[in-house]
């Protein structure tokens, strides 16, 4: 790392901190021919590969702009998108590769939102997985209502075990 006040090729990490959620790292350094000290700010970027090929860095702001249309309408704050969005951040950073497919993006965005809003959740699965009639949403209704009466039967099963100890 070049000492940006003397440009001397070298310097020496005084100081090491995550910073931005754990998305990067901020470092104090210091140059030891000048002794004059500097941050840097370390990031791994995260890369979408779109379907046409092109490629650009991942964006929570997307996220948040595309699901934003779902949830018009819906009690979803501003918080909730947020939160989303850095869910699904952290769930694409989790898979370890630096590139990902934006149809990957998406299907990390439906979990979270079914869990946020559902129907939200149904209508940006009706974009996203291209609904073509009325029993595609059927079909999905269907399976959202499984879902939740498995949840309700498991609730109710661990409310009524005996107490261990």
């Amino acid at each position: 790392m070049h000492c940006p006040f003397c440009r001397h090729p070298d310097s020496r990490v005084v100081d090491s901190r995550t910073a931005d959620d754990g998305t990067a790292i901020r470092r104090r350094r210091q140059c030891p021919e000048c002794g004059k000290r500097f941050t840097t700010a370390e990031t791994v970027t995260l890369t979408v590969v779109k379907r046409n090929g092109v490629t650009e860095p991942f964006s929570r702001a997307k996220v948040v702009s595309g699901v934003r249309k779902a949830c018009q309408g819906r009690p979803v704050t501003d918080d909730d998108l947020s939160r989303l969005a850095q869910d699904v951040e952290e769930s694409v950073r989790a898979t370890g590769t630096s590139e990902i497919a934006s149809h990957d993006v998406g299907l990390a965005i439906l979990a979270p939102l079914r869990d946020l809003d559902e129907v939200a959740y149904l209508r940006f699965a009706s974009v996203y997985r291209a609904f073509d009639d009325l029993e595609d949403f059927e079909h999905e209704i269907a399976l959202l209502r499984a879902e939740r009466d498995l949840s309700v039967q498991l609730s109710d099963s661990a409310d009524s075990s005996p107490p261990t100890g």
